[in-house]
């Protein structure tokens, strides 16, 4: 009998598609019935991959034709499908975050599962979970940055999305995995209260999203191998004391010990299936492989089978037995070539405006001196800053190389920065066969209406040229980063950045424009923080943090840049002026092989280190402009709810003079004694508002949200004392504030 059935649809192709969603009871007793006729060779095929390559995903399993089971394919990335043609390349994590918006969370999340569905892919490798440890580290733009409330409601937005559509989200990297260099065996030593209140807080909400599958990551927890560490996998580890019903599979080659060992720690699937890699991680062919194990009794036939069972009741738990399309591309062959690429596209015009409205949603606005400006006697006036006034613009100068159309075919992971940056490198990026540059959007949009120069190099003087005495002059840099590994080094970054400037004395070119422009404007791609130390020049009338926005980089900015689209993102991290304001650092070197690194910042990270330490930084937590203003009014509202949950309720108003959207932040802070941070993040709204409108709304707070970790209890538990509740326009801007 279903006890939970879900029947869910959506527009796929052009065409109406619908699945049935089982219980996770019913799905078991489906795995179950199939294990009971499964040979050894066939429940260890499930559970290893077919080899690096000889997938035609990034990762496949063994079928079982005679049960009707296929092979499962799982492909990359967070960002939208990797290694394949006729794909849309979506907008980064770091810059969903961005628009502090649960609501585009969760549509970019239905747009990725639409596509993976579309190429037939079981399992799509995100969301990508890493908090932002240090703003250096090279996969930081992939997730969601450093504050884990914000991480989680992204993760559990992404995952209700993706599996909506019939495809399994696998979040990942479980966990503590924060930088790149020597990540295959670097140790993460952290305490119970930063794992559960930190690193562990987006997992917990990925397991409240109903995620079916968590991937285990290449580095150690406190000396233990992740992918073989019992207290994060095992029966009464972090994933399954907190209700995981799904599987855990490797990171790619990051089974580092016998399989035997990672198997009995809780580990069910290893990928690719063909990497010899420390300890023997092969679940198949090596003489410590999992069948020998299983053969000797090192693994018992009941774990094995589990292990079994996990995975097909994830698949059956979202129907993907009955009508599920298969494989369409080839992985090996990414250009598009061979015979097993059938040239399927999934792009839609539906999800190029997506990603258009997150690119224009995540663009920070963070500084617009926007003022009118009259050359000489009897001149037409200017208006300097922004939105751009189309008819005072007479001429205009185009600056830099992150302004120009990037090399489409670098290769595969797009390791190279030779134009505009809309993602970073790796198995995180995505593949980029489109893409509009701003320099083309803004000249299609300024075509008869002003005289264009252009210096689409980082030369300094070309640039100052270019920009001399024009009524606006737009500066375009950018800093880029991404994975290591098996992956180029990038102009001398090994994953990891080297330091927080702009790439190619990007802040140099700025600094040069600016003193022969009066009205530069400057637009910043990057993964993460940059150093800004050139922000409050009187010539530099406007910035916008435009991010890793996605394929549609060039409208998405121009709608902002014109006032079509009213810019509201907001910062998912902290910019300050110097690495040593954000408490932490990557290890770069080590004397004695893998380093160890302690994690002894605790709960201290970003805004909570700044607020800890007296740092004001340059752009705090949450900051973002608009072309309009907004006042928020009280009384604030505390009410009480079930299991003391608490409702908080205040009013937002547009007291400008054009329609925008607020984001009101609510900040908690514990009572004293708990040995909490100052603050943290515990929710967030966006409020759409026409001029003088109003609204009220309610921010709810659950008992996770109010709870701490208690080492000795091992339990949530809310401290007793004074919550003092603020609420405002970002983490430094509080408008109101209440107690309960």
């Amino acid at each position: 009998m279903i006890l939970a059935t879900l029947l869910l649809s959506f527009q796929l192709l052009g065409r109406a598609e619908a699945f049935v969603q089982r219980s996770w009871d019913e799905s078991y007793a489906l795995a179950n019935a199939k294990i009971a006729q499964m040979t050894v060779d066939e429940k260890v095929g499930i559970l290893t991959g077919v080899g690096q390559f000889n997938s035609r995903c990034v990762g496949d399993t063994h079928p079982v034709d005679r049960l009707g089971i296929p092979s499962i394919c799982f492909q990359d990335g967070p960002a939208g499908l990797r290694l394949v043609k006729g794909v849309t390349g979506f907008p980064s994590g770091i810059n969903t975050a961005s628009t502090f918006s649960r609501r585009l969370m969760r549509a970019r999340g239905v747009a990725l599962g639409e596509e993976s569905r579309g190429k037939g892919v079981n399992v799509f490798l995100g969301p990508a979970m890493d908090i932002m440890r240090n703003p250096k580290a090279g996969r930081g733009w992939e997730s969601f940055g450093p504050d884990p409330f914000l991480t989680g409601e992204g993760s559990y937005e992404t995952i209700i999305g993706v599996q909506s559509t019939g495809v399994q989200a696998c979040a990942k990297h479980f966990v503590a995995n924060n930088q790149e260099h020597w990540r295959y065996g670097v140790t993460s030593n952290l305490d119970e209260r930063t794992m559960w209140e930190v690193y562990g807080w987006p997992f917990l909400r990925s397991i409240d999203a109903d995620v079916t599958s968590v991937m285990c990551a290449y580095n150690r927890v406190n000396g233990t191998s992740s992918c073989g560490n019992s207290d994060l996998l095992g029966p009464k580890g972090f994933l399954r004391e907190n209700g995981f019903k799904g599987f855990v599979v490797s990171d790619w080659g990051a089974t580092h010990d016998a399989a035997k060992d990672v198997a009995n720690a809780g580990l069910e699937m290893e990928q690719p299936g063909d990497w010899i890699v420390i300890g023997g991680g092969d679940f198949n062919n090596l003489i410590t492989g999992l069948k020998p194990a299983v053969k000797s009794g090192a693994v018992t036939t009941d774990r094995l089978n589990e292990m079994v069972g996990r995975v097909l009741a994830a698949f059956y738990h979202l129907g993907q037995d009955s009508g599920f399309p298969a494989v369409n591309f080839d992985a090996q062959h990414s250009d598009g070539s061979g015979s097993k690429n059938l040239h399927v596209s999934v792009r839609s015009d539906a999800h190029t405006a997506l990603v258009r409205e997150i690119a224009s949603a995540s663009a920070v606005l963070l500084k617009n001196n926007r003022t009118t400006f009259l050359p000489a006697a009897g001149a037409k006036e200017t208006i300097r800053g922004l939105p751009i006034t189309k008819s005072r613009i007479r001429t205009m100068a185009i600056i830099g190389q992150d302004a120009k159309m990037p090399n489409l075919s670098c290769n595969d992971l797009n390791e190279c920065n030779d134009g505009t940056m809309s993602v970073g490198w790796g198995s995180g990026s995505n593949s980029l066969e489109f893409v509009v540059p701003p320099v083309d959007a803004l000249m299609s949009e300024n075509a008869g209406a002003a005289t264009l120069a252009t210096s689409l190099s980082n030369d300094l003087n070309a640039g100052a040229n270019a920009a001399r005495d024009k009524d606006v002059a737009f500066v375009f840099a950018n800093a880029m980063s991404g994975e290591l590994g098996f992956y180029s080094v990038v102009v001398g970054n090994m994953g990891d950045r080297n330091d927080l400037d702009l790439w190619f004395k990007g802040g140099s070119l700025i600094e040069r424009v600016a003193a022969v422009c009066n009205n530069t404007i400057v637009v910043i791609h990057s993964v993460g923080p940059v150093v800004m130390p050139w922000s409050s020049h009187p010539n530099i009338t406007a910035i916008v943090y435009a991010g890793a926005p996605g394929e549609m980089t060039g409208p998405s900015l121009v709608d902002v840049l014109y006032g079509r689209y009213n810019p509201r993102g907001r910062l998912p991290f902290s910019i300050a002026d110097k690495e040593a304001d954000f408490g932490t650092s990557i290890v770069y070197n080590s004397l004695s092989g893998f380093p160890e690194i302690n994690y002894t910042e605790k709960l201290l990270l970003d805004y909570r280190y700044m607020d800890a330490n007296g740092i004001t930084p340059r752009f705090e937590f949450g900051f973002g402009l608009s072309y309009t203003t907004f006042a928020y009014s009280g009384p604030l509202s505390i009410a009480s709810g079930a299991s003391g949950t608490r409702a908080i309720t205040f009013t937002v108003t547009n007291s400008g003079e054009v329609p925008g959207t607020e984001i009101a932040q609510l900040y908690l802070a514990f009572p004293a004694g708990a040995g909490e941070p100052q603050r943290v993040l515990r929710g967030f709204e966006e409020v759409p508002l026409g001029v003088g409108e109003s609204r009220s709304v309610t921010i709810a707070l659950g008992q996770r949200d109010m709870s701490i970790w208690d080492v000795v209890r091992h339990a949530w538990v809310v401290p007793p004392g004074t919550f003092t509740v603020t609420v405002g326009a970002s983490i430094n801007d509080v408008r109101l504030t209440g107690t309960f």
